[in-house]
């Protein structure tokens, strides 16, 4: 009876054979996914900044006609070409023709902001009467017309050759109001006031 074969060491066969050897990965290749992902987010960063700072395309700005009977006249003449192009973060906006005659206006960067409209050569407003509150800005006389609905006020300057209304949304500051009343008085002479009789 033949001899049984004898039995293999299975820790020889395991042994003998090659076992993977685990090799480092190329100091360019760890490098290179490294910086990719980093030069990625640069890129989008880099990329938003510049779209913020980059000027907004606005479309003109409409802006209805009211009653302005004196404004083509000297005063208002002289008052629009005194006017800052920028008052505080509004820039003067660009208007839809036909440009009601005296308007000027002004808006922000966000769309979402009213803008703030000059005009001049107004008719005497009805709600101006004797008893009307008066605030002196930059030695113009105001009388302010608040529209809740609208969130904003509309400031009429009372002591000139004519009136003017400014219109401006809530949160916009005082500089708005100083800087307008500081070209009024540069151009317009005061006028004694001349408002409505008290109501009955």
């Amino acid at each position: 009876m033949a001899a049984d074969a004898p039995d293999r060491n299975e820790g020889e066969d395991e042994a003998a054979t090659p076992q993977p050897v685990a090799r480092p990965y190329p100091p360019a290749l760890i490098a290179t996914a490294v910086a990719l992902p980093v030069t990625l987010i640069v890129g989008i960063l880099v990329a938003a900044f510049i779209a913020a700072r980059a000027p907004v395309e606005r479309e003109p700005l409409a802006i209805g006609p009211v009653p302005a009977p004196q404004a083509e006249g000297p005063e208002c003449t002289a008052l629009l070409t005194a006017l800052p192009a920028d008052l505080a973060d509004y820039r003067r906006a660009e208007l839809v023709d036909p440009v009601p005659p005296g308007t000027r206006a002004w808006q922000r960067e966000d769309p979402a902001t009213e803008p703030i409209v000059l005009r001049c050569g107004l008719d005497r407003p009805l709600e101006f009467n004797r008893a009307s509150p008066l605030q002196v800005v930059n030695r113009v006389q105001w009388f302010e017309i608040r529209d809740p609905a609208a969130s904003g006020s509309t400031w009429f300057a009372v002591d000139r050759g004519t009136y003017i209304g400014f219109t401006v949304p809530d949160g916009s500051g005082p500089t708005p109001l100083q800087a307008v009343s500081d070209a009024i008085t540069a151009t317009m002479p005061e006028r004694p006031l001349d408002p409505n009789p008290l109501p009955n």
